[in-house]
């Protein structure tokens, strides 16, 4: 059965942009699953964290993976693209060259210790809302409510528009 999923692409070091861009190439030979859309790249402070800003974006798949298994791959994807997952000597939230979050996958909602769904943070998030919302204007966050009114919430939170160009 296969079942939207978005994911939440973000990173604050190194080349930000680049780091996407072979994320979202990555996602496009995903097995089980097709790359529908990414959106356009925005600029963001850090929340809860220090050093320079984001850039995030939020891809589009359909996939008939299982949560548990497209997790597995998106942990995959980061390693393969330099990721170093906290250890003892890492804070959390340090600054990091490429991070995947699966923000949604379907209506599912589950609370486990690998994986939560929707996302914790999702509709604390303006950098996760704005690029959803580019996606999917009338998105519902299962068990919580719309996303746009969780955008307007957060709406102190400094979200840009990066050049069209950096997300080609």
């Amino acid at each position: 059965m296969k079942r939207t999923a978005y994911i939440g692409l973000g990173a604050n070091q190194g080349e930000m942009a680049d780091s996407l861009r072979a994320a979202v190439d990555t996602l496009r030979s995903l097995e089980q699953s097709e790359l529908l859309a990414v959106s356009p790249f925005y600029k963001s402070a850090p929340i809860e964290a220090s050093g320079p800003d984001y850039v995030n974006a939020v891809a589009k798949l359909e996939t008939a993976l299982e949560p548990y298994g497209l997790l597995l791959h998106l942990l995959d994807i980061e390693l393969m693209l330099g990721r170093k997952r906290r250890g003892p000597s890492q804070k959390k939230n340090a600054p990091r060259n490429v991070d995947l979050d699966l923000l949604l996958l379907g209506e599912m909602i589950i609370q486990s210790t690998p994986l939560t769904l929707p996302h914790p943070r999702l509709h604390q998030r303006a950098f996760v809302l704005r690029p959803l919302l580019d996606l999917a204007p009338e998105i519902c966050i299962p068990g919580q409510g719309s996303a746009a009114d969780f955008l307007i919430a957060v709406g102190d939170q400094r979200v840009d528009l990066l050049d069209e160009s950096a997300a080609q």
